[in-house]
């Protein structure tokens, strides 16, 4: 269960993959399908995660890269790396549910930190998650990042991101220095 998934191919997405990445980011965390997985936030927020729009913004963004992961042929991961002056943001991260908890975001992650310190000579990954998500933050700080307590509100009224199932919901700053 441990070992991180082989044959993986890492690359940069293109406007042909729009479609597939919103399947893949939805089905992670959203819906009855993401419930196969341990990252689901279907309890916690309905609606959308990401769209069409938001996804080619990232692919496009001169700031941004969207690393995508395939394992024959199929995109199984993704994460969006965004250079913002002595550190990266890492964010858009998801992993197929059915291959979630078999090492393959331990092996993504840790392939974004090394490109966000190769191509733009990074010091520290920045990420949000909200702040309820105890399990998700736990597995970030076993990679590594620590809970800044810098907490930022969430976009109530905004269905691009989703549709609330509480009032409680906020983002809080994970950091990790990069070697």
């Amino acid at each position: 269960m441990d070992t991180p998934a082989t044959g993986l191919t890492f690359r940069d997405a293109t406007d042909g993959d729009v479609d597939a990445l919103v399947a893949l980011v939805e089905s992670a965390y959203r819906g009855d399908s993401s419930r196969a997985g341990w990252t689901t936030e279907a309890d916690i927020l309905e609606g959308q995660r990401t769209d069409p729009e938001g996804v080619l913004e990232v692919v496009k963004s001169p700031d941004s890269r969207l690393l995508t992961v395939e394992q024959d042929g199929r995109i199984v991961a993704c994460c969006q790396l965004e250079h913002r002056g002595d550190h990266a943001y890492f964010g858009m991260f998801a992993v197929s549910p059915s291959l979630q908890g078999a090492g393959l975001g331990k092996t993504v992650i840790a392939e974004a930190e090394r490109q966000a310190r190769l191509t733009w000579g990074v010091t520290e990954m920045h990420m949000t998650v909200i702040s309820v998500r105890d399990d998700l933050i736990a597995w970030y700080e076993r990679r590594g990042y620590r809970r800044t307590g810098r907490m930022t509100p969430f976009p109530y009224g905004d269905e691009r991101f989703g549709i609330p199932q509480r009032d409680d919901l906020q983002f809080e700053l994970l950091v990790k220095k990069l070697a």
